[in-house]
């Protein structure tokens, strides 16, 4: 029997979720630019799922999901939509309606001014000027970024945690969530881990996700750097 020209097989990605809690296009936009801004390297030309449970009908999702594409993402999907009719216009819109699970409670009924790429919790201040040091632990959802400067964290950091710097980043414990270095361009940047189990790696705008992460170094102390705009790892002595 010949090859079929095609085959499909289940597989996993890591994507941002962009979770919106404005319904001005304009305020978005705005707030995406900021964003994109910090880690461009990373955020611009990025597939994200868009979040969408605290929007109603009365949202111009025309408007709104020009605002998105407008700042460089590229939207794969929409979650949370709780709303018939703003299920419809989605739809209409040609973009696929997802479910992404259990969602979470709101703590309570305040919604924030600007939407946020992960659910952000306030992280330490920075110890010193040139290299931000985090010595507690990092949690799911916790996005720490470290700009213009190296990134040390001496405890773990759990799935679903992300830290970003424009340089360096050293993370020493278990590495579980996603780290960025070189968010703003720069390929010289590195990555130290005493413990890789992450979800993501990313130096420069070059990632790998964890199925691409060698297995022989997987859960071991590892250095990530690029080599001729390649990732490329090697056991941290």
């Amino acid at each position: 029997m010949p090859q079929s020209p095609i085959e499909l097989k289940g597989s996993s990605f890591t994507l941002s979720v962009l979770h919106l809690h404005h319904t001005d296009p304009a305020t978005v936009r705005k707030a995406l630019a900021e964003k994109v801004s910090q880690a461009p390297a990373f955020l611009r030309n990025a597939p994200v799922v868009v979040n969408v449970s605290t929007l109603t009908r009365d949202v111009n999702w025309r408007q709104m999901q020009q605002a998105i594409v407008a700042s460089g993402l590229h939207i794969v999907g929409v979650s949370g939509c709780k709303d018939e009719q703003l299920k419809r216009t989605i739809s209409r819109s040609g973009l696929p309606l997802l479910t992404e699970g259990k969602e979470k409670k709101p703590a309570d009924d305040r919604q924030p001014e600007t939407p946020v790429l992960t659910p952000a919790v306030p992280a330490a201040e920075p110890s010193i000027e040139k290299t931000r040091v985090i010595s507690t632990p990092v949690r799911s959802g916790q996005q720490i970024y470290a700009k213009n400067c190296d990134l040390i964290v001496t405890s773990h950091v759990s799935a679903g945690a992300e830290l970003i710097a424009d340089g360096n980043i050293h993370i020493y414990g278990v590495m579980r969530g996603r780290a960025l270095a070189g968010a703003g361009g720069d390929q010289s940047s590195q990555i130290f881990c005493t413990n890789l189990s992450a979800e993501l790696v990313s130096i420069g705008g070059v990632y790998w996700i964890m199925d691409q992460i060698p297995n022989e170094f997987f859960g071991k102390a590892s250095r990530l750097c690029l080599k001729d705009g390649e990732l490329t790892i090697q056991t941290l002595n």
